[in-house]
């Protein structure tokens, strides 16, 4: 008997707290975590990235919302409430990375700080963000792969029974590929090579996120095929047979999961994975051959404003002092 995990974790009182949200919490935490060790080698404060991270996520979440709503627009344009219903799934990363990186941008500017160099420190936290937050879809059963034969689940990969039982979806009795899995251990290893990439002498600013770019994007792509819910268009049978023709030697292992013709005929996300390889590699050239990517990782990351930060400092100190004398015990000369 195959038992499925229920998407609500628990209740209180009319308060339903689900899987999904605890999972992204936890995510989100994690990526916190890392970006503010990392921060303390370059003298950032934690506050900076908690700040960030406060405005980074509802960026992210309302980006990754309309991302998927915009594509999806014909199940959402006759019930405008369930545009609203995120707890229940429907949100593309590549959405989130966008609003992401928009609020980072801004964010970064204010503080007086480099965005690329802010962006490298918080390449890991993203990619372990990602992680992490594909087990959301687990819980939820979504971002699942094509139809596969239970015993591939269990005797090929070894998977664990909860992991099996989950992937038969909605209790049919029919298992699916657990790409969300795929991608989370893309992610894994993906971590380890940034952690490892971002000690080395050669790193030039820039280059860690423009790394994490390429190695998600390579495995977004072979991974994405796999999928039966990919957001998709109607595009030219060119693009379509370079698409499938770039995936083609997964075909020896895997077999692409069912797109319906009607909706379309190139998977967004392999289109997007594409275009993200092939300009985070022109941005490193690009910036190697002109210079603008002169910094090392290594180098001291500076604010542009450290003026007002000394003044405030400064006039907090001065504050300290004058309490401290308007305190002191009096004596007579």
């Amino acid at each position: 008997m195959n038992l499925l995990i229920d998407p609500i974790a628990f209740s209180i009182g009319g308060i339903v707290v689900r899987w999904y949200g605890i999972i992204l919490g936890t995510a989100a935490l994690v990526g916190l975590l890392l970006a503010v060790q990392e921060g303390k080698r370059f003298g950032i404060k934690p506050d900076f990235f908690m700040d960030l991270l406060l405005l980074g996520v509802p960026s992210a979440v309302i980006a990754a919302r309309i991302y998927y709503v915009a594509f999806m627009w014909d199940d959402y344009k006759n019930n405008l409430w369930d545009v609203f219903k995120i707890w229940e799934g429907g949100i593309a990363i590549y959405g989130a990375l966008i609003g992401a990186l928009i609020c980072g941008f801004f964010y970064s500017r204010y503080k007086g700080y480099s965005f690329w160099r802010i962006a490298d420190v918080c390449a890991p936290s993203l990619i372990a963000g990602q992680m992490i937050g594909r087990w959301g879809n687990f819980m939820n059963q979504e971002a699942y792969g094509g139809v596969v034969e239970e015993s591939f689940l269990r005797d090929t990969l070894h998977l664990p029974n909860f992991i099996v039982d989950q992937m038969n979806i909605r209790g049919e009795g029919i298992f699916h590929h657990p790409a969300f899995l795929y991608e989370s251990l893309w992610s894994l290893v993906g971590l380890g090579i940034l952690i490892v990439l971002r000690r080395q002498k050669f790193l030039r600013a820039g280059e860690l996120i423009a790394s994490y770019f390429i190695w998600y994007s390579i495995g977004r792509f072979f991974i994405e095929a796999l999928r039966t819910d990919s957001l998709a268009f109607a595009g030219p049978e060119w693009l379509a047979s370079m698409v499938n023709g770039l995936w083609s030697p997964m075909t020896v292992l895997f077999e692409q999961g069912y797109l319906d013709p009607a909706y379309g005929n190139v998977r967004i996300s392999q289109l997007l994975a594409l275009g993200l390889i092939v300009a985070a590699i022109v941005f490193i050239v690009i910036r190697r051959v002109t210079g603008a990517s002169s910094p090392y990782y290594s180098d001291p990351i500076v604010s542009t404003k450290p003026a007002a930060a000394e003044v405030a400092v400064g006039q907090e100190r001065e504050a300290d002092v004058s309490l401290k004398g308007e305190n002191a015990p009096k004596t007579e000369g």
